[in-house]
């Protein structure tokens, strides 16, 4: 198995639950594969070590004692963007919902197997890592698979042919792609949308999404780059994670 720990210093994470035996047995698990695990047992204190502390994620429990975890997420997305990692209680899809719309990047059932919070840890280390780079140019030109989007230049390209998109199409595309494997709710796509003063509302962006996977050629029931979460919103589809 690839070990994770070649570089001199480790990967700090930060686990947030109140389940001290869980929190060992994570940071024992995760150690040989390059990360160095910090843990937090309350709201409170979790919320003031990440606030502190460098981490390249944080794992956060819902059910927490003085704050719960939505709380921690809410205040911790004001000030920093560390991918965040919830916990949320098996079948619970509200947990799942509610997370994502405040900002969670990911999410695991705190049935987790280990391999499995690997795999999603890595994932949204390796997102997180890749908008980093260059970010002068990230923020204006997104490419994701055969999908190019030049914002600066309002150019979409599929195969490097040019697509013919509305303003609307362009703005959900550009959001969608800058953050593949990332589910957007239909309400942060509303927000990021309608803040370009475009004539958006809230079910009209399941329209409008329609309209762009046509022109993808994108079958939404065996999708290649727009996927539908049921209940949630929709996620570009990253081709490295797939």
């Amino acid at each position: 198995m690839r070990n994770e720990g070649f570089s001199e210093k480790p990967a700090r994470i930060l686990i947030i639950d109140d389940d001290q035996k869980l929190c060992s047995l994570v940071r024992d698990y995760l150690a040989p594969h390059g990360y160095d695990v910090a843990a937090a047992f309350s709201g409170p204190a979790g919320l003031d070590a990440a606030m502190k502390g460098d981490f390249k994620a944080i794992i956060l429990d819902v059910m927490l004692p003085g704050m719960d975890g939505f709380e921690v997420l809410q205040q911790l997305r004001r000030e920093v963007n560390t991918p965040v990692l919830m916990l949320t209680s098996r079948g619970d899809e509200t947990d799942r919902i509610v997370g994502l719309e405040m900002g969670a990047d990911d999410y695991v059932p705190k049935t987790f197997s280990t391999r499995e919070l690997l795999a999603r840890l890595r994932a949204v280390i390796r997102r997180a890592g890749t908008g980093s780079v260059n970010r002068a140019l990230s923020d204006q030109i997104v490419e994701v698979g055969p999908v190019r989007v030049d914002h600066l230049a309002r150019v979409a390209r599929l195969n490097n042919e040019p697509i013919d998109l509305t303003p609307v199409e362009f703005e959900l595309l550009f959001q969608l792609a800058r953050s593949p494997g990332r589910v957007l709710s239909r309400d942060q796509l509303l927000d990021r949308v309608s803040g370009r003063d475009y004539d958006v509302y809230d079910r009209s962006i399941d329209v409008h999404v329609s309209s762009l996977r046509r022109k993808l050629n994108d079958d939404p029931r065996c999708p290649k780059f727009i996927k539908t979460v049921r209940s949630i919103g929709y996620m570009f589809i990253d081709p490295e994670q797939e």
